[in-house]
């Protein structure tokens, strides 16, 4: 059945590395179910820094991570059934800050999820017509190598920051560095210093070809977190700079818990009666256009990265894993956790092994089960996942040799793709300006006939994009 379900030989893998894969995508995924209720989520109105609505409600911390992992077990492993790809998916982020800090004190909690459901349908439209597979298909090999080494690098990036490894500058007047090392140049940190020895063991685990060596650097970094806390004891970097960053890690006291769902089906579509029909359209463009390409971005690399593309970057299912996809969004809407999409996360399970959609059943049934277990997954800290990512960040970037280096005409457009991804933090960012450098050089230099059409209507889309905030204020 398995077989049959999921062409487990076909594609060159092994039920073992399919389980293994899925473990690992969940222990680098699970910290969205204790970010996403930070971002979203509040204790109390009165809170300082609570994300309140236009009324002055908010999403309670413990809900929103009950509904976060809900909706990320459903939709991964429907998508792991579906598109049959070791693709999960789970609360996107960058979406979730934009309700909270844009949406949503404009509207109601329910108004604005209601936005990210009508974002998703229109999602799910454009890839049902075929439009959002056309588009997938119409971007040159070149830039589909370079998304793949500009994600590769982003997640780097990601996990670098989550450690504590390189940290964002205060703003002073005598300096204009953004980021550095650690803090004062130093890692400075016992938990930065836990995520260096944990690179440099998953490294040489992964280095010499050992066997779920991405799963075994985080379980060994895990247990000398646990006893690191447990001798130092340097608490959460909410109340200590140099503490853990999410989840301190300790032996919980407890295991089970009772998930509350009761913002499931909180979603109202009146946000068209509270404001003004061209400011609702704005804000549903700037969720379609970022959910659009930053998952079309993140399935390029990942099926790059699975050796699941042909020689253009085209996937195998890629039309019904886009639907899927797109669904996600009205899931995530729907279940008030936010538009879902596909992580980038997932390539750690991929550089451990998986390659199709049993990896993604996996791991779904895992954040189902976290949903109960929640004192148990958060015994990892973001410190102990952040060197998987790191090394899979490497496994991406070797995409680079796909790129075409010798006519600057596509060196330069791919060179944009991946640098504006890390630096921006935005994988929809680094495709635009990939995008519109592209066609503006080609258009230049007499080569405008060797672009899809596709190509230019993206194009014009992302300078929209970038320019919605004049836009906005113009009109």
């Amino acid at each position: 059945m398995i077989e049959r379900l999921f062409s487990v030989s076909q594609r060159e893998s092994t039920v073992p590395r399919e389980l293994r894969g899925g473990l690992v995508t969940f222990v680098t995924m699970s910290y969205i179910i204790v970010l996403n209720p930070l971002i979203l989520g509040s204790l109390a109105p009165t809170d300082p820094g609570a994300k309140t609505d236009v009324l002055g409600a908010i999403l309670p911390i413990s809900q929103v991570a009950a509904v976060t992992a809900l909706v990320a077990g459903v939709m991964t492993i429907l998508f792991g059934l579906i598109a049959n790809l070791p693709f999960a998916i789970a609360t996107g982020l960058g979406i979730n800050t934009l309700l909270a800090v844009t949406i949503a004190p404009l509207m109601t909690w329910p108004e604005a999820m209601g936005l990210v459901v009508i974002d998703g349908l229109v999602i799910v439209l454009l890839a049902v017509t075929g439009f959002r597979t056309a588009v997938f298909n119409a971007v040159p090999a070149s830039l589909k190598a370079a998304i793949a080494v500009g994600i590769g690098a982003f997640i780097a990036l990601i996990g670098l920051v989550d450690s504590g490894f390189v940290r964002r500058l205060p703003d002073a007047a005598n300096t204009t560095v953004p980021v550095g090392l650690g803090i004062g140049g130093s890692i400075a940190s016992w938990p930065t210093a836990v995520f260096v020895f944990g690179l440099l063991l998953t490294g040489v685990l992964v280095v010499k070809g050992v066997r779920a060596g991405l799963l075994i650097g985080v379980a060994a970094t895990t247990v000398v977190a646990i006893v690191v806390e447990a001798i130092v004891q340097v608490g959460s970097s909410a109340t200590n700079p140099k503490g853990w960053s999410l989840s301190v890690p300790a032996l919980p006291d407890r295991i089970v818990g009772l998930p509350d769902l009761s913002l499931v089906g909180q979603v109202s579509f009146g946000a068209f009666s509270r404001l003004d029909v061209l400011t609702v359209a704005l804000l549903i463009f700037t969720l379609v256009l970022a959910n659009f390409f930053d998952a079309m971005g993140t399935m390029t690399g990942l099926g790059r990265q699975a050796g699941l593309a042909d020689e253009n970057g085209t996937l195998p299912g890629i039309g019904r894993a886009l639907v899927v996809e797109g669904a996600g969004a009205v899931a995530g809407g729907l279940g008030s956790s936010s538009s879902n999409t596909v992580f980038v996360e997932s390539a750690s399970g991929i550089g451990e092994g998986a390659r199709t959609g049993l990896a993604n059943v996996v791991t779904g049934v895992l954040f189902l089960l976290a949903m109960f277990f929640t004192p148990l997954y958060a015994i990892v800290p973001v410190e102990a996942a952040a060197p998987a990512l790191v090394i899979v960040g490497a496994m991406m970037f070797r995409q680079v040799s796909g790129i075409d280096l010798t006519d600057l005409r596509t060196a330069l457009p791919a060179f944009l793709a991946v640098v504006v991804m890390p630096f921006t933090y935005s994988i929809a960012n680094g495709i635009g300006a990939g995008f519109i450098s592209y066609v503006l050089l080609s258009a230049t230099t007499g080569r405008a006939r060797q672009v899809h059409p596709l190509m230019w209507v993206v194009a014009v889309a992302f300078v929209g994009y970038f320019a919605i905030g004049p836009l906005r204020s113009l009109l």
